[in-house]
């Protein structure tokens, strides 16, 4: 079948996840390639006990756990989620935490690209 690139989920896991062991960050992380323009896709992986700390929403978007256990903390709500659970990211500043090592596939809707002028 020929089109757009195919990615193996489980593989690119593997490599993130020891990508992530060796980091001191504890995180690794790889944007895919997407023909699609306004979506968004990030595969990231967190050895048990990191975190990506605080920040803000990066616009509508959804947090698919691929591996592991997470929480997705904003403010004072805290919500556990385990391999392949989904939800959506909160519109206001938030956390994520790894409870155990973790692989996670980040979407975002981003705003289409006007097209170019020619």
């Amino acid at each position: 079948m020929s089109g757009p690139a195919m990615t193996d989920l489980s593989a690119l896991a593997e490599e993130l996840l020891e990508k992530a062991t060796g980091e001191h960050s504890g995180r690794a992380g790889r944007t895919l390639p997407h023909p699609v323009d306004g979506l968004r896709q990030t595969v990231i992986a967190l050895r048990a006990g990191a975190e990506l700390g605080e920040h803000e929403s990066p616009g509508p978007a959804t947090l698919l756990v691929v591996r592991g256990r997470v929480r997705l903390v904003a403010g004072e709500a805290s919500a556990p989620l385990d391999a392949h659970q989904i939800c959506p990211i909160p519109d206001r500043r938030h956390s994520l935490h790894a409870d155990e090592d973790s692989v996670v596939l980040l979407s975002v809707a981003v705003p289409q690209r006007a097209p170019s002028a020619r």
